[in-house]
């Protein structure tokens, strides 16, 4: 006898989203498409896969995420022996720029606003609201150099929480000046660190000399008091650079939105200058930032194209929906309008046409069906058992004496009116499908 399969199971860190756990993140892509047309942005969808050097040369070699969670591998090579390197989207603000670069959008069109939802992968340790396959929405204008985009892409984030009903965030601000600006903080760091080259742990002692900007992102304890004391990028901006913080922070007052500056703030991605920005919340523990963002002007330029300014932010999903059900925001899932109850096989074909009707009027019905093996539709009794357990308000019932004077019997199952009867005319859905949708409860 052969052995039988063994069952197989998802990724680690790899989720399956299940009914009706799926509705609120149908219920959340849909807030976040509305107010995204509120403010003029324009969806765009990128391809999951991409060339393992946009991510090399748009998120830096020394990152974490390029050196160490990256999912990368060598495609099969084609007729000629070459093999792409390819890489899972670990992010998409560099899949959103090669797209505007390979089509020509900013020639073409002008200045984008564009928004995107979707998976990413990053190989790291599963944790809370942390997964190898997550979800994010995102937001980037394309072609704007002034502080206005900023101060708008922060209130449209901070539009989106009034509309999820998440109240408790604050928002942090800072910048990270322009390149020569980091080059002399950078310049300083390395000094510091070095004369204190003892107290550095090994991950910081590795980034010294690539990337010594992370090290102040630091998550080991024993660190905090030596970074604490570290040289402020802040104490290195020009006039121009404060220039335009003050700003954003200006728009953002006029808006009436707080914020508090964060001289410590940085981002996991080489390529921001000038504002950056977090929305923090205390009720995630240690993963406190639901979304994060800022000014990206070099990244055109850093993947071959002509330098053009840019702005965005992204938000993780998961983070997302877990601070709306700790807030008891997150919707219910919906229930159908009515329960289709079948009396027996032959009511089918007349109950499938009257369905249908329903449905062309926008009414939601599910419909009995047979369990496995059986040869009957089931006692009725059984039937208006899960009639209410869908949490339908009706229920329609498809029996001998209804079809016969071509009629459908419709019992109502909840409200004042639970166990009421009344018939209604097959053929005349038309008439009598608006007062079964939920909308007119």
């Amino acid at each position: 006898m052969a052995e039988k399969p063994q069952t197989l199971a998802a990724i680690r860190g790899m989720n399956d989203i299940l009914p009706p756990a799926s509705e609120k993140w149908l219920w959340l892509e849909g807030v976040v498409r509305r107010t995204m047309r509120r403010f003029a942005y324009r969806n765009i969808r990128t391809p999951i896969l991409e060339h393992t050097q946009l991510f090399a040369r748009g998120l830096g070699e020394a990152t974490d995420v390029v050196e160490k969670e990256m999912y990368s591998f060598t495609d099969r090579a084609d007729k000629s022996g070459a093999a792409d390197h390819l890489t899972l989207r670990p992010e998409n603000t560099a899949g959103v720029v090669r797209a505007a670069l390979e089509h020509h959008l900013l020639q073409s069109a002008g200045a984008q606003r564009l928004y995107y939802m979707g998976p990413m992968f990053r190989r790291e340790r599963p944790q809370r609201g942390r997964y190898r396959q997550f979800h994010q929405i995102g937001a980037e204008a394309l072609g704007f150099a002034g502080p206005e985009a900023d101060a708008e892409l922060i209130l449209l984030a901070a539009e989106l929480w009034r509309e999820l009903g998440i109240s408790d965030w604050h928002l942090e601000l800072g910048s990270l000046g322009q390149p020569e600006e980091r080059r002399e903080h950078r310049a300083a760091l390395i000094a510091y660190f070095e004369a204190h080259k003892g107290e550095l742990d090994e991950d910081a002692t590795r980034r010294l000399h690539t990337n010594p900007l992370r090290i102040l992102d630091t998550k080991n304890p024993a660190m905090q008091p030596l970074v604490e004391a570290a040289p402020r990028l802040m104490e290195h901006l020009g006039e121009a650079s404060q220039a335009h913080l003050r700003a954003v922070q200006q728009m953002l007052d006029a808006a009436g939105l707080p914020w508090r500056i964060n001289t410590r703030l940085v981002r996991g991605l080489d390529y921001y200058n000038l504002t950056v920005f977090e929305f923090v919340t205390e009720r995630l523990g240690a993963q406190g930032t639901i979304c994060g963002g800022g000014r990206y002007d070099g990244l055109f330029a850093q993947l071959g194209g002509k330098a053009a300014p840019a702005v965005g932010w992204a938000m993780g999903v998961e983070r997302v929906l877990e601070l709306l059900e700790q807030g008891g925001n997150a919707p219910e899932a919906p229930a159908p309008d009515a329960y289709a109850v079948i009396a027996a096989p032959d009511a089918l074909a007349p109950a499938m046409r009257c369905l249908m009707q329903l449905r062309e009027q926008g009414v939601a019905v599910q419909m009995h069906a047979r369990a496995e093996g059986a040869e009957g539709m089931g006692s009725l009794k059984s039937q208006f058992k899960k009639a209410d357990a869908s949490g339908a308000r009706y229920a329609l019932i498809f029996a001998g004496d209804e079809l016969a004077a071509g009629e459908v019997s419709l019992k109502t199952l909840r409200g004042d009116n639970a166990g009421q009867q009344t018939r209604q005319k097959l053929g005349d859905e038309a008439q009598w499908a608006q007062m079964l949708k939920r909308s007119n409860a």
